[in-house]
């Protein structure tokens, strides 16, 4: 399949949080320096929503609020069943780029995809109910690749297994490891890895879904912060 490098293609993006309460940290990994999209950078797991990705199976789906956000404001030629596809890109990206589990026990229905062979043979069939949309951005125009993704939070108590064994991970990601999200901003991270930090240090409080999800909305005409199922973010700002 020839993919189009410039047309926005739908993502997804995985944030584990650990110890909330004491010292937060957040698994971060750093892409090669070889990669066309953010070589170098210190990012979280997570890539594009594959066509497969719509016929994977779910445990069950996302809680409504999430779903419920996950559709406010699409791209006319993304489909509403995003919200399923974006919750199993997320726990396959998840997978493949550091080998960690989230799912429930019980045998996967059918013979699994050739994407899902590895996950399937642990016992687990992928579940979203514990991951909550937080965060969406799209790349600006002008990028080699452009993303409308989706950033999912989830405790790191959630996951199956020894979440500090990254040896069934793939190559994708170096380096990975639990980052003190008092000091992750030292690492050399893209420009909205950054604003999502500041989402979450301003959130810690929250548990769950939160009442709104912050967008960075680029089109080719400007960019800007709205908030998905919430006022604009300039109406915030002053006051509204």
């Amino acid at each position: 399949m020839t993919i189009d490098k410039t047309a926005i293609r739908d993502a997804a993006t995985v944030i584990v949080l650990r110890d909330r309460a004491n010292d937060p940290k957040i698994l971060m990994g750093q892409r090669g320096s070889k990669a066309a999209f953010m070589p170098n950078k210190f990012v979280f797991p997570g890539g594009a929503v594959d066509a497969a990705d719509y016929d994977a199976p779910l445990a069950q789906p996302l809680t409504p609020p999430s779903a419920q956000r996950v559709l406010d404001d699409l791209r006319p030629e993304t489909p509403e069943q995003i919200t399923h596809a974006a919750a199993v890109a997320a726990i396959r990206e998840l997978w493949e780029e550091t080998g960690l589990i989230l799912g429930r026990a019980g045998a996967w229905p059918g013979t699994p995809p050739e994407d899902w062979l590895t996950y399937a043979a642990t016992g687990h069939i992928p579940d979203p109910k514990d991951m909550h949309f937080v965060f969406r951005a799209i790349t600006p125009p002008g990028r080699p690749r452009r993303f409308d993704a989706r950033f999912f939070m989830l405790e790191a108590d959630q996951l199956s297994g020894d979440i500090d064994d990254f040896s069934a991970a793939c190559d994708e990601l170096s380096h990975l490891q639990w980052v003190p999200l008092s000091k992750a901003r030292s690492f050399d991270l893209p420009f909205i890895t950054e604003v999502v930090l500041a989402e979450i240090e301003g959130n810690l409080g929250t548990i769950g879904a939160p009442e709104s999800v912050p967008f960075f909305k680029n089109d080719d005409e400007a960019g800007y912060f709205k908030r998905l199922h919430g006022r604009d973010a300039l109406a915030d700002d002053l006051g509204g």
